[in-house]
């Protein structure tokens, strides 16, 4: 199924045009509705392949930022976040434009809900300083009165003591675990990257798993926890001098 995105991309390498509809050799039957049933790693499975920009999308595909919000409407208790850009805005686009549609679902499942929301950012010098007031503002959503349970921390990975690598020494991770679902991507959390971008990601939920075994998800979780109680995170304050971490 991965290998029919790939297609889909080396077919648009050759041609001026994107096909629509897509020819139907490009079509899946596995989406967030009906997922490819396996065993991973002896595991029972769903999983699909979600991709984007729509455009891309061949039939029975689903579309990724489509896959991104029904992934957080199932969470039951938790969302965690780890991405390098996180940005409710068309990034790339003039004039600028807000895209509020992930970050509206976050603060709606957090209200609604009381979903436990944490977001991991990246934090280095490549990061746009606009990023951080929308951080600062979905943070705010945090009272232990009301049971809003917002947070978000940077992760900064120290600097090399050689030879500096460009566009290295950062937390280049795109993932998002909830206490069900896996969600493993190649976009940053920005609407360009979804409307305009090709990307792709792997959703995998293993919540009929009967064995002893470590899912993907319960992994994935430990691997955010690992990080976010690390030393090279830090929380995002309303006054926080951003200048003493990036």
């Amino acid at each position: 199924d991965l290998g029919k995105i790939f297609e889909a991309y080396w077919f648009l390498g050759a041609s001026a045009s994107i096909p629509s509809p897509w020819p139907s050799s490009f079509s899946t039957q596995f989406n967030k509705d009906t997922p490819l049933q396996l065993a991973l790693n002896d595991t029972p499975s769903s999983i699909y392949l979600s991709s984007s920009p729509p455009s891309f999308c061949a039939a029975g595909r689903t579309p990724d930022l489509q896959s991104i919000l029904s992934v957080m409407e199932d969470a039951e208790s938790f969302i965690y976040i780890a991405v390098m850009n996180y940005l409710p805005t068309m990034e790339f686009s003039k004039p600028q434009r807000y895209w509020g549609d992930i970050d509206t679902q976050l603060r709606r499942l957090a209200y609604e809900r009381r979903i436990k929301v944490r977001l991991l950012i990246s934090c280095w010098s490549n990061s746009q300083p606009v990023m951080f007031p929308f951080l600062k503002s979905l943070a705010s959503v945090h009272d232990p009165k009301s049971k809003l349970d917002v947070q978000v921390r940077l992760f900064v990975v120290p600097p090399n003591p050689g030879p500096e690598i460009k566009y290295a020494r950062v937390n280049h991770n795109k993932y998002m675990v909830t206490d069900k679902v896996a969600y493993i991507g190649t976009s940053n959390w920005s609407g360009d990257y979804f409307v305009h971008t090709a990307g792709s990601a792997l959703v995998v939920n293993q919540t009929g798993s009967q064995s002893e075994d470590p899912t993907v998800q319960s992994q994935l979780q430990a691997v955010f926890e690992r990080d976010w109680e690390s030393d090279y995170s830090t929380p995002l304050s309303q006054n926080a001098d951003l200048t003493a971490y990036c």
